[in-house]
């Protein structure tokens, strides 16, 4: 690998990871947790390639080789085979390029297509909810399939919601804000969002605007599930969690405290594997897992409360 001159302040790390498919959510937190701006999967026979993005004041080529020693530890870990990981130096011009000519407009479940935010919507969606996002300040795009499970059970959370029902939901993790937009265009009249990355809490009030939102519909602040049940005027009707499976487990103590004795819960980010494990964490605190949806390697589940 030869390491380029770092010469502008006005240029990018481009990192490209190629591994096994089921690694992707692993992959996409650790690049989070990096620092990193944004990020693009392409899939094929079995294995994907993430390009993801890290301003290159932000990181040094030794920092960079400690991630790729990360990574092939994460793979190793889970039993699969260590990533590839290289990275270049492109231009401002190069990053913007480079997520368009990734990205396009894609409809998921029966409820929603989402648009990047350069391309105007098309007229002939039909009754589809139109969520813009902007990839620049976001961590994904909506292709993610944890991402579209945890979009398609909203549709079954939410369907036939009406204004005056006064639906609350609360989203842990946010991200890119694209669940709590998504609850608001399909009838949930106020969410709460909480992420402990800032970069997160920008593209959510980012997203939100792109999508011609009102502030006071989402509430977004940088901290912890407890931060948000402090923050919260009222118990939430339901609530989305996409992280990964050990960071549930771990938060599954203040699900109770998070919505009413009614509530429901949507997670994701949980490998079909590691379903046992978050099952035993929600038996032991009173929760039942109502559905469960798998795609590719991934789970989704619903969650009530239990009824003993």
């Amino acid at each position: 690998m030869s390491f380029p001159m770092l010469t502008s302040i006005n240029n990018w790390w481009e990192i490209q990871v190629v591994a096994d498919s089921p690694l992707e959510e692993q992959i996409f937190w650790r690049l989070q947790n990096f620092g990193c701006q944004g990020m693009v999967t392409q899939s094929k026979d079995g294995q994907i390639l993430v390009q993801s993005y890290l301003p290159i004041e932000k990181g040094t080529v030794l920092d960079l080789a400690a991630l790729a020693l990360w990574l092939k530890q994460d793979a190793i870990a889970f039993n699969y085979e260590p990533p590839v990981t290289k990275w270049v130096v492109i231009s401002d011009e190069d990053w913007s390029s480079s997520w368009k000519q990734h990205w396009h407009p894609q409809k998921i479940g029966d409820m929603f297509v989402i648009y990047p935010a350069w391309i105007e919507p098309e007229t002939t969606d039909g009754d589809r909810k139109i969520l813009r996002l902007d990839p620049g300040s976001a961590f994904g795009t909506g292709a993610h399939a944890t991402t579209q499970l945890c979009l398609e059970a909203l549709e079954m959370r939410l369907w036939g919601a009406k204004p005056e029902d006064n639906i609350v939901v609360a989203d842990v993790g946010c991200g890119s804000g694209i669940l709590s937009i998504g609850a608001l265009l399909i009838g949930a009249s106020q969410t709460y969002a909480i992420d402990n990355d800032i970069l997160a809490i920008k593209a959510t009030n980012h997203n939100r605007q792109l999508n011609g939102i009102a502030a006071d519909k989402i509430w977004v602040q940088e901290g912890s599930i407890e931060d948000l049940i402090a923050n919260m005027p009222v118990a939430a009707n339901g609530f989305t969690c996409n992280i990964l499976a050990d960071v549930i487990v771990e938060m599954v103590p203040y699900f109770d405290q998070l919505v009413d004795a009614n509530g429901w819960g949507i997670l994701s980010g949980i490998l079909t594997e590691q379903v046992p494990k978050v099952a035993d964490a929600l038996d032991a605190h009173k929760w039942v897992i109502a559905t469960f949806w798998k795609r590719q390697e991934w789970a989704c589940l619903t969650i009530r409360r239990s009824e003993y």
